[in-house]
């Protein structure tokens, strides 16, 4: 096995029993990336002496018996939102051009002390505002979709080109690429990481989050992660935490919630079969399985689009206003419209969030966690811009990938992506658990245990390097 093929938990446990050193580590990763980026186009901006002097000082730390904590000496990529001081964060986009980030973001200034190296910036959708990062080739069929927008950054995970990476979730960011790669990725309860020095999509939906290859290895990230930082103002008042899940796959005190409303209809049958399988194995492992109904459906969409809109085009006023031309078609007519709506449609929406948010709430005391696909189908090939399910309804790519994963960015929750499978192509499936506001380490648990124990692995297969030949322009 090479370096590169290690989890993160794996990495960090050699590099602390000084069987494996950041510098050999960080080398493996840069040359997965070497041999990946002209096929998958993952990363935007690869930082490899930047990443090699990191190691070097991280191996002379563990060398002196230095450890700075369980990320010492992990090399690691960032969603091209995340500001690093003198490093261009250009959102994928022209409207940055020359950018120059002047001071870290609260998370990465929380990863460099932690001792990581960094290898470098992720494709996204431009400015975060799309759901599928068509700079980037999915890491299993180069092509379909990656997802977005943290596709870049799932992208990279799943090909073995970084053992995590951080993205950003507004409507599913983070869950739609880590599902339709065949990674797992945590959108935190809101504010539980802070926000600080990130590119914003809408600043009362977005959540700053990890991909990785393991549960295991997202709890390991979160744990340097969250914490309180007074510069965003939404972050929770809340102390450095653990989240690592302890030892045990016994679930006979969990209460899983199985929707028998909106999180079923119109998903493909595929999907639908591994994540119902998937949580009959959640029930194997002691679970108590009840049926609930998902409350407001009807407004879902609505809310959600409602709400980022418009704050988005508040967000890009001035540029919009000073260089449209800049940004990309798709982009611009978004930001144009959210120009327009009347600020009572926005209260309308904040009021419907307020009531759906009270209504999860009362949801979530009946269980502990809720299972569900994190997306209705896998990766469509890239350019398909519809769909049509089989009772003949029309539905754009966007709005069923951010259709199933939208309520957890509506109301606040947290919501954890896992693999649970294949389709007949051999693309990832994804389910969801989504639960109570402060109690990621729930999720994490139940994760934890199904990845332990799932009939087949749940833990990603890295993108074998016969697929990685050059796919030409995308």
């Amino acid at each position: 096995m090479q370096p590169y093929e290690l989890t993160l938990t794996a990495a960090a446990s050699a590099i602390r029993a000084r069987r494996l050193s950041p510098v050999e580590l960080v080398d493996s990763v840069l040359e997965r990336i070497e041999q990946s980026q002209p096929a998958l186009n993952a990363y935007v901006t690869v930082t490899a002496q930047r990443a090699r002097a990191a190691a070097r000082r991280a191996a002379d730390e563990a060398a002196a018996g230095r450890f700075r904590g369980p990320l010492h000496g992990i090399p690691v990529a960032l969603k091209d939102l995340i500001d690093v001081a003198g490093l261009a964060t250009t959102a994928s986009s022209r409207v940055r051009a020359g950018h120059r980030a002047d001071a870290d973001s609260t998370v990465a200034a929380r990863l460099a002390e932690a001792g990581t190296a960094l290898l470098g910036k992720t494709h996204t959708h431009e400015f975060a505002y799309g759901l599928t990062t068509p700079q980037t080739a999915n890491a299993w069929d180069r092509g379909r979709v990656a997802g977005g927008s943290s596709g870049g950054s799932a992208v990279a995970v799943a090909a073995g080109a970084a053992p995590f990476a951080l993205g950003t979730d507004t409507g599913g960011s983070i869950r739609v690429p880590a599902a339709l790669n065949g990674v797992v990725g945590l959108k935190p309860t809101y504010g539980l990481v802070p926000r600080h020095g990130v590119t914003s999509l809408s600043w009362t939906l977005d959540h700053v989050g990890p991909l990785a290859r393991t549960v295991q290895d997202a709890a390991l990230a979160l744990t340097v992660l969250a914490g309180h930082d007074p510069r965003d103002p939404a972050a929770l008042p809340l102390p450095p935490a653990d989240y690592r899940p302890a030892p045990g796959t016994d679930l006979s005190a969990v209460r899983v919630g199985v929707p028998r409303t909106y999180y079923f209809d119109h998903v493909d049958p595929e999907v639908e079969r591994a994540v119902r399988a998937a949580i009959a194995h959640l029930q194997s492992l002691g679970a108590t399985l009840v049926d609930v109904d998902i409350p407001m459906t009807r407004y879902i969409q609505a809310t959600q689009w409602g709400l980022m809109v418009p704050e988005a085009s508040a967000y890009h006023e001035q540029g919009l206003r000073s260089a449209p031309e800049r940004y990309g078609p798709d982009i611009r007519v978004l930001l144009e419209a959210g120009a327009l709506m009347p600020a009572a449609d926005y209260l309308r929406a904040q009021r419907a969030r307020t009531l759906m948010r009270r209504a999860w709430l009362e949801l979530l005391e009946q269980v502990d966690v809720i299972a569900a696909p994190t997306v209705p189908m896998t990766a469509v090939p890239a350019g398909r811009q519809t769909l049509t399910w089989p009772d003949g309804t029309h539905e754009s790519v966007s709005d069923a990938y951010v259709r199933l994963s939208a309520p957890a960015d509506i109301t606040g929750i947290p919501a954890l992506s896992l693999p649970v499978g294949r389709d007949r192509a051999g693309l990832p499936i994804g389910m969801q658990l989504l639960g109570r506001p402060r109690a990621d380490a729930d999720l994490l648990r139940v994760g934890h245990a199904y990845e332990q124990t799932a009939p087949q692995p749940a833990v990603a297969s890295l993108t074998p390097l016969k697929s990685l030949s050059p796919a030409g322009p995308r």
